[in-house]
Formats: structure tokens, C-alpha cells, sequence
């Protein structure tokens, strides 16, 4: 299994996840749930006139937080933002009712990944695997 893999099967399983950015010098968190795995890299995506993802564009330094639970996934990198329409085509066919909604709407899924990204996953009081992504 690729160490992307092990991130894409943690967030599968912990099934909500919290996305950390900063607005600023102020700590912003919300819960997500939609990752994607593509080669070999796990994509995130939100809408562009989105608070977060003015935020991460701002400032591409991010981090993931996942909890399963007593133990915890921390994935950290740089944002990386993909303009291509076959990944939008794969979202549109994994969530055909958010898609139609963005497309009434005129709104644009942006999406990302992390650059750089380093993963721990940890239980209460151990490091039980440390890697880069």
C-alpha cells in the first residue's frame, strides 16, 4: 500500500475529517468528507467561493486532522490547486447531487491536493507511524 493509499483508506474509515487553514493570523477549522484518490495522490475539493478555499490560497500551508477512535491521523503539506476537468468528471460521477447543485448555481469545484506532505498517526500517548506522502 502507498503511503497516499494509507491516507485515502484512514480518511475512508474516520469518514469526516477536519480541514485547518488560517484566515489571517486566526486558526480556522471545518469538517469535510470528500477526498479522492488519483494517481497516487488524495484530492480534496470545495467550492472556490468558499471561505477555505480563499483561505488556502492565501496561505497553502494546511493541515488534516482525522480521528478513529483513540487514535489520530495529522497530514500536513502545501496546497497544490488542479485545474482539470477529467478529475472534475470523476467528482461529478462520485456526487452527482453536489455537482448538479454547483452547476445550477454556476459555482466551480476547486480542487487540491498536498505537496510536501508528511502523516502521523497516533494514539493517545505514541507515535504508532510516521511518513511522508
Amino acid at each position: 500500500m502507498t503511503n497516499a493509499e494509507k491516507i485515502n483508506d484512514y480518511l475512508d474509515r474516520a469518514k469526516t475529517f477536519f480541514f485547518l487553514t488560517t484566515d489571517g493570523d486566526q486558526p480556522k477549522g471545518r469538517p469535510f468528507g470528500f477526498h479522492m484518490l488519483d494517481d497516487d495522490k488524495v484530492y480534496f475539493g470545495c467550492g472556490t467561493f468558499k471561505n477555505v478555499f480563499k483561505q488556502l490560497s492565501a496561505n497553502p500551508k494546511v493541515e488534516v486532522l482525522a480521528i478513529i477512535g483513540d487514535e489520530f491521523l495529522r497530514y500536513d503539506g502545501n496546497v497544490k490547486i488542479v485545474k482539470d476537468e477529467a478529475l472534475v468528471n470523476k467528482v461529478r460521477a462520485a456526487m452527482p447531487q453536489i455537482m448538479d447543485l454547483y452547476d445550477k448555481n454556476g459555482w466551480e469545484m476547486g480542487l487540491f491536493y498536498l505537496e510536501n506532505g508528511h502523516a502521523e498517526i497516533r494514539g493517545l500517548f505514541d507515535l504508532k507511524e510516521e511518513f511522508d506522502v
